[in-house]
């Protein structure tokens, strides 16, 4: 991860100036010639810059940026849903956008600052308020839990049975800019003494976990959601699907996975959301190891965003997760609330402090924009 740089804009200004001395009279016995000309009017020509669109029109749609954690069609499309539901609401023009990376997320908001809201995670958004101001306002929240965790993938019938045997061996992760994905695991396979080999970036959470599964990586980190079962679950619980359900794993028609006679047991980390292409991916992917707790991720506004169009999206936002309060089939579990989305199943008031443990991790990391 990375040395310390970001963008830096250089601008040099060079003004010339030339003077003409006098030079001598000539007297002429002959009068000089009159070549006085009548003068000539011009019309001075004033450039007027076009004055800029209000900020939330069609002609200025407010930028709302999610990072490519996930698929991008399932983000595009989702997306759409909580656009339209934002405009209803507040009567705003809002376009969907998805860049190419984390860092390209985190360079669009500092370069935008007006217009741009970005759902981005934790460490995105420590990255983005060092550098540009960027501030917070909610975090996740996933089925209760407004933490996460990171997570090692390995093939279940490998002979890895420690963070120690991933020396030299070949690493999936989701993008080098992801929290759970890879910051967070750096840092503990680091301390561990550990050094992978060759790191592939496979493009989404799911895609790192598919890389153990078609056996391009030896292990993939990713993220970690508890899952839902019987009785709960609480930090220090085996993350492991219990040795006697795993053969019993599967996806509903829904596309859910269920482990269990009666689907007593729900897995919801990053293998829930390949099991189009992997429906055995419980069968042959385990978890090795989950790291501490990690903030959830973020929507956050550009540092100049308005005020009071800020306030109108966030009570926007928090009526529109409401929504799924008595229903399970709503607009946000088809948004950001979906499984193979964020699975964000509501939000939370943030505020920066929150992220002060994770400003320690990065520093510790010595990560920096330029290292994604």
């Amino acid at each position: 991860m990375k040395p310390r740089s970001l963008w830096a804009f250089v601008a040099v200004f060079a003004l010339v100036v030339a003077a003409c001395g006098d030079g001598d009279v000539v007297d002429t016995t002959e009068p000089a010639p009159d070549t006085t000309e009548a003068p000539v009017t011009t019309e001075a020509t004033t450039t007027t810059e076009e004055a800029m669109a209000e900020l939330g029109t069609p002609e200025r749609p407010i930028q709302v940026l999610f990072v490519p954690s996930v698929d991008a069609q399932v983000i595009v499309s989702g997306g759409e849903i909580m656009r339209e539901a934002l405009e209803e609401a507040t009567g705003l023009s809002f376009e969907v956008k998805v860049p190419t990376s984390y860092a390209a997320t985190i360079e669009e908001m500092c370069a935008a600052p007006e217009d741009t809201m970005g759902f981005i995670p934790g460490f995105g958004y420590v990255l983005a308020s060092q550098l540009c101001g960027v501030d917070v306002s909610f975090s996740a929240v996933r089925f209760g839990w407004g933490v996460y965790w990171s997570q090692i993938l390995v093939a279940r019938d490998s002979d890895i049975e420690s963070v120690a045997d991933l020396d030299g061996l070949t690493w999936a992760v989701p993008d080098l800019g992801s929290t759970s994905g890879y910051l967070v695991p750096f840092v503990d396979i680091t301390d561990a003494g550990v050094t992978a080999g060759e790191i592939v970036e496979a493009g989404g959470h799911g895609a790192a976990a598919l890389a153990v599964y078609n056996g391009e990586a030896d292990f993939a980190t990713t993220f970690f959601s508890p899952p839902l079962r019987e009785g709960g679950w609480a930090p220090g619980d085996d993350p492991s699907v219990p040795v006697d359900l795993v053969e019993s794993c599967a996806p509903t028609d829904e596309g859910r996975l269920f482990c269990g006679a009666d689907q007593e047991y729900r897995v919801l980390d990053a293998r829930a959301s390949t099991v189009t292409d992997a429906p055995d991916i419980i069968q042959v992917v385990r978890i090795l190891a989950i790291s501490s707790p990690i903030p959830n991720d973020t929507l956050s506004f550009g540092p100049d965003f308005p005020a009071d169009l800020r306030t109108q999206i966030e009570e926007a936002l928090i009526a529109f997760a409401a929504e799924c309060d008595d229903n399970e089939d709503c607009a946000w579990n088809q948004s950001i609330g979906h499984q193979d989305f964020y699975a964000w199943t509501s939000i939370a008031p943030a505020v920066d402090s929150d992220f002060d443990d994770l400003r320690k991790v990065v520093e510790q990391a010595g990560i920096e924009l330029g290292d994604l």
